[in-house]
């Protein structure tokens, strides 16, 4: 189960992608920089420079100044992570980490190969992946909570707004509005009896004690936890959807696998491990039911002839999102798509779902699609939708009126990055940092880095 989004900041991202290089282990290390008690070592930076290049990633500068600033300033991160005990939670980043590790086998062909692009074995690399993806959520928490209550009044955006250069204004690329009505295909009995037999069948073996449930749950289950089996970490019950927390939460023999449970991501059955006050960690192995090709022709049919229905003219695309539509999210919106990027009703082409992209590239406003089959990723699972038009807006220079969300957008990140830079700048002179004589010589980012020690 999704539980929430993972933004991995500039600095990880670059200590991920350096995972490819190896390290220079024949000749004695140096220290380039220390900061606190940490070390940075030139096998640290020259790992980074090397991949940086090999994947063309533009450098801002010299990289023997880009680079290891960018490590010192994620180890203050970090440092004041452990201040505020901020950890980050294993399921989720592990299925992080897996999902990038079957990026890199689908793209490079097998195991074998990952292994020798990497130079290191995949156990090897998945602990490396998980140390960095770790400290990438970890940091990203530490600069939300230096931000998270940055608001911006209408006054406010429009002084900022006034006071751009026009060379600062953006150019905003086309974007459209559109509702859509999704219904979920048919899932034939069997297929949802066989499931459940098939989670009896595992929560019956242990039960009698013939296996153990993290076993069953890396071999069968499908969400992205099954490689941690089915492990999910400590969460509260706000985490997860209700039936999922009503049962978790009830749980107290950890000897004992659930009933089996129902939410709209399939069917689950759920182990405890721990309660810990408001929170609980438990195991879970989630079987989704499939659909066949002939339940999902069948819903296109059902869907089309809602279509001819509205082109009809026998009630409105609104009135059938609300009745019909089985997308809990635009439901109760008279069908209405909501950008979760930016949180606005306007996309960006390559903001939408591919399937819808590609029936709106050529319609008109106005217009409302034949049905079409599309991947619900959140579930995994295909859907059935029509998707109708409601407005096209050119490219064009961004204007208040037409893009006050973009613009309130940048005045609060124009806040939030000031906010940062203050606070990494004052935890440089509360530091001690140190910079070896040659490391010395740069127009840092940061204000208060020195060759000397304070």
């Amino acid at each position: 189960m999704k539980l929430r989004n993972i933004l991995v900041p500039s600095v990880a991202m670059v200590a991920l992608c350096a995972l490819a290089a190896p390290i220079k282990k024949n000749v004695i290390d140096e220290v380039a920089w220390v900061v606190g008690d940490e070390p940075i070592f030139r096998s640290e930076i020259e790992e980074q420079y090397l991949q940086m290049r090999q994947e063309n990633t533009p450098i801002d500068g010299d990289p023997y100044c880009v680079i290891p600033e960018k490590i010192a300033v994620e180890k203050l991160y970090l440092h004041q992570a452990k201040l505020d005990t901020i950890t980050a939670p294993e399921s989720q980043v592990a299925a992080g980490v897996e999902k990038r590790l079957d990026y890199f086998i689908n793209n490079l062909g097998s195991r074998e190969k990952v292994e020798e692009y990497f130079r290191k074995p995949l156990p090897q690399l998945r602990e490396q992946m998980m140390e960095l993806m770790r400290n990438s959520y970890i940091i990203d928490q530490v600069q939300h909570n230096l931000t998270k209550d940055v608001k911006a009044t209408p006054k406010d955006v429009r002084k900022y707004f006034t006071s751009l250069p026009t060379d600062s204004v953006p150019y905003v690329p086309m974007q459209v509005e559109a509702q859509i009505i999704e219904i979920n295909p048919r899932i034939p009995e069997q297929e949802i009896e066989d499931v459940k037999a098939r989670l009896r069948d595992y929560a019956d073996r242990v039960n009698r004690g013939e296996s153990s449930f993290s076993t069953l749950a890396i071999m069968f289950s499908e969400d992205g936890s099954a490689m941690q089996g089915g492990e999910l970490g400590f969460h509260g019950r706000a985490d997860w959807v209700p039936e999922f927390s009503q049962v978790a939460f009830n749980l107290n023999d950890p000897k004992r696998v659930s009933r089996i449970v129902e939410t709209e991501y399939g069917y689950h059955i759920i182990q405890l491990i721990e309660k810990r006050g408001e929170q609980v960690n438990v195991r879970h192995i989630l079987l989704t039911p499939k659909v066949n090709s002939k339940d999902l022709a069948d819903g296109v049919v059902k869907l089309d002839s809602l279509r001819k229905e509205i082109v009809a003219g026998k009630f409105s695309f609104e009135e059938a999102a609300q009745v019909i539509s089985q997308d809990k999210n635009t439901k109760n919106n008279n069908g209405v798509m909501m950008n979760q990027r930016t949180g606005s009703k306007r996309f960006e082409m390559q903001d939408l779902p591919p399937e819808v992209a590609r029936k709106i590239e050529l319609m008109q406003p106005g217009d409302i699609s034949e049905a079409f089959i599309m991947k619900d990723r959140s579930k995994n699972r295909d859907v059935i939708s029509i998707v109708k038009l409601t407005n096209r807006v050119p490219g064009h220079k961004a204007t208040l009126s037409e893009d006050y969300n973009l613009i309130k957008g940048m005045y609060e990140n124009h806040l939030k990055e000031k906010i940062i830079t203050d606070w990494v700048e004052n935890k440089i002179k509360d530091t001690y940092t140190k910079i070896a004589d040659g490391w010395d010589g740069c127009d840092f980012h940061y204000k208060g880095w020195n060759s000397q020690a304070h």
